[in-house]
């Protein structure tokens, strides 16, 4: 039968997880003539007692709960703090109910939300541990429009949908609810009932702050906050260590693979990888290590390209507050961390974003603006601002709540146009007809505009494929905004070029020397990044030409010609000691291979290119101006040979840098120099040291009034075989 003070619809529909707005009938609610009602939704209860918060309050029994189990009594006062005390299958427990408490999302968080204009979105939705009145539990929001109804479930719950039903806040699209007894470490997903009524597979939180072990796919409660940060003197000054005219070499790393523990069993945690790879790589010399997406992904072999969880570091390495420490171990090891971001898409996955509340949410609704072909993954919908807020605002989480120094944009190209990697007819036209997608160019300037606003000594950097105009050249000028942009026309024509056999080599000398054509138009960062040592490419080392010293050889004087370019620098993780076989995500690099010269060599090598780098002006401070270089010889194309000179400001010494391409040792050899004086050998490649033949210029070499070049100084040098040379102007 009917209960008093109930409506038997209501109760039906809570039963079947269908109510529109349970908070408007659940709960403590007052009636007419100062009398208040008290309705609780408990199934499986055999019987609930209202323990009433003030003194001289008896205890109630709510009426019996039909088999829609549903608990009311009329009651003469506001109950005020209640408990509620269950009975059931033999056992009495006590709990709070969450439906005598009230919002926690203020009239400014529905006002920005609303605009899609949060940019401390993280800090509303999500699930976020507090106390409320003096209870502990977890407020969780979540961002549905087109839901009917949203529920948070768990273990708390027995991953009933019906008995957490969340609070829908007006117009802005957020559900929230605040959930006494949860604590830290509680698994939740939420479930969705979408517009035409079906129930949703469970879906992780967009905004989790961590997640369970793939291939598991939980959400946990984490506190995104609390942390005591002991970094303050770096993140004083980390600007000066990302500026463009400050040397710049980056480690690149996919942290479960650099090593692996147990025999090879699991990836390093977190804290083994501060205590191991950040004093690697600051011996190594770089200046900053970036990691490959560490956002939570449920695929091993998407090395992290397809994140589920932005907002989550992975759990395969540790919890948040453990990727905290290694962030922080980075940093007391004067190392600056960039993380490797993809806006770009995500993917398909039941328990992600796609069709997040019944409807195309997150991603665009006609697959021909919203589906990625080449990696069958779904494509963010730029021109909703909801979801620009949602990316605008997990670039600063990273960088506000974990002091991350940088974000690597992953596939920026693919972001830019709208026909890429579509034949005609599959692609949609922007509203002017063109191919370019003008809402993801808004999304990326105004991440720009909004990081280096909002967070002072951070830098952005953009893999970037085409001549797009301007990608690291300021929003408010017409660029795209970003600190820095990837090379990859210099690291693709200079590849091409290595791995030809020296013999051929004449016929395609300019590819060495087309990229100072355009060095100077953009910000930019040489890499040897993991995309060049996978899909069957081999390793770099494998690419090269020749015999076993040949190919060493070739690598150790391409390594050199490179740490002497314009451009700032980046190299993946095992070339710097030549690993031989192609990179594998589920394997430790080769580090026994250090136990032979030529590998222990390299490595040897690239250190000391990294010590000059950092320590010679005229290799870094105008990397990213054409005063700072100068063409000696660029067109001797029979002998393989290149020739320039490298500057930096003021009376800072020159440098100048000779390469021998050929196997044919060259000598003598006269090359033009800025100065007279004394040049001393800085890098020499064939260095014994270096696992070459120790040919060379004993150290140094002084210049001679002989015009050469169209100078009227010049120095007669040994080229070895196969070789790079670094000289230095002695002070």
């Amino acid at each position: 039968m009917a209960l008093p003070l109930g409506d038997p619809a209501q109760n039906a529909a809570l039963a079947r997880g269908e109510h529109d707005d349970p908070f408007a009938y659940l709960g403590p609610h007052r009636l007419s003539r100062g009398n208040w009602v008290l309705r609780v939704f408990r199934p499986g209860v055999e019987s609930v007692t209202l323990l009433p918060g003030g003194r001289g309050h008896e205890p109630v029994a709510l009426g019996p709960g039909d088999r829609d189990g549903v608990f009311a009594a009329k009651l003469r006062s506001d109950p005020g703090a209640y408990r509620l005390r269950m009975r059931g299958r033999g056992s009495e427990w006590e709990e709070e109910d969450p439906f005598r408490f009230g919002p926690v999302l203020g009239e400014m968080d529905e006002h920005f939300l609303s605009e899609g204009s949060h940019l401390d979105l993280w800090k509303v939705l999500g699930a976020h541990p507090l106390t409320r009145e003096g209870v502990a539990g977890v407020h969780f929001a979540v961002w549905a429009p087109n839901a009917r109804r949203v529920s948070v479930v768990g273990d708390f719950n027995h991953w009933d949908g019906r008995r957490h039903p969340m609070r829908r806040r007006g117009s802005t699209g957020a559900w929230e609810t605040f959930l006494p007894g949860v604590s830290e470490g509680a698994r939740y997903k939420f479930e969705l009932r979408g517009a035409d009524g079906a129930v949703l597979p469970l879906k992780a939180d967009p905004v989790g702050f961590g997640a369970e072990h793939p291939p598991a796919t939980a959400s946990i409660v984490r506190d995104p906050g609390g942390k005591e940060w002991r970094d303050g003197d770096w993140m004083n000054r980390r600007g000066e260590a990302i500026r463009h005219d400050r040397p710049i070499a980056i480690y690149e790393v996919h942290l479960g693979s650099w090593k692996r523990a147990d025999q090879g069993a699991r990836p390093l945690s977190y804290h083994e990888l501060a205590g191991d790879l950040v004093p690697y790589v600051r011996d190594m010399g770089f200046t900053h290590i970036e990691v490959t997406p560490i956002s939570e992904h449920p695929f091993d072999g998407s090395w992290g390209y397809q994140p589920i969880g932005l907002y989550a570091p992975t759990i395969r390495h540790g919890t948040l507050g453990e990727f905290r420490d290694f962030v922080e171990a980075c940093h007391a090891a004067e190392l600056g961390l960039i993380l490797d971001w993809v806006p770009a898409h995500f993917p398909t996955d039941a328990h992600g974003l796609g069709r997040f509340d019944g409807s195309a949410l997150y991603e665009y609704a006609d697959p021909r603006e919203g589906r990625h072909r080449d990696w069958n993954t779904l494509i963010f919908n730029y021109a909703r601002h909801e979801v620009r807020n949602y990316l605008i605002a997990n670039a600063l989480y990273w960088m506000k709540e974990h002091h991350v120094d940088g974000l690597r944009v992953d596939a920026v190209s693919s972001m830019l146009y709208r026909d890429y990697s579509r034949a005609e007819g599959e692609w949609v036209p922007n509203v002017e007809g063109g191919r370019e997608n003008l809402e993801a160019i808004a999304l990326l300037k105004r991440m720009n505009e909004v990081v280096y606003g909002e967070c002072e000594g951070v830098a952005t950097f953009a893999e970037e494929s085409t001549s797009f105009p301007g990608v690291s050249r300021p929003a408010g000028a017409g660029g795209l905004g970003f600190g820095y942009k990837w090379n990859m026309g210099w690291m693709n024509d200079t590849l091409d070029y290595m791995k030809r056999d020296p013999v051929h080599r004449r016929h395609h000398h300019h590819q060495m020397t087309f990229g100072i054509h355009y060095a100077f138009s953009e910000n930019f960062v040489l890499p040897l990044s993991h995309d060049e040592v996978v899909h069957g490419k081999g390793s770099i080392l494998a690419r090269m030409p020749g015999d076993d010293d040949q190919r060493f050889a070739n690598l150790r004087a391409y390594f050199a010609f490179m740490w002497a370019h314009p451009g700032k620098k980046l190299l993946f993780m095992g070339q710097e000691f030549a690993q031989g076989r192609e990179w594998s995500h589920d394997a430790s690099l080769d580090w026994h291979l250090l136990g032979e010269a030529r590998h222990a060599g390299v490595q040897r090598l690239v250190r000391d290119l990294n010590r000059l780098y950092r320590s010679t002006p005229a290799l870094h401070e105008l990397d990213c101006e054409g005063a700072g270089f100068e063409w000696i010889e660029a067109d001797a194309a029979e002998e393989s040979l290149y020739a320039w000179l490298r500057r930096g400001r003021g009376g800072a010494p020159p440098v100048v840098v000779v390469c021998n391409f050929t196997p044919v040792e060259r000598a003598p050899r006269r090359f033009g120099v800025p100065a007279a004086g004394r040049w001393i050998e800085r890098i020499n490649t064939d260095g014994a040291e270096y696992g070459g033949g120790g040919r060379g210029n004993f150290g140094s070499v002084r210049s001679e009034a002989v015009e050469c070049h169209r100078r009227p100084h010049s120095i007669e040098i040994r080229l070895p075989p196969l070789s790079t040379l670094i000289f230095e102007l002695e002070r």
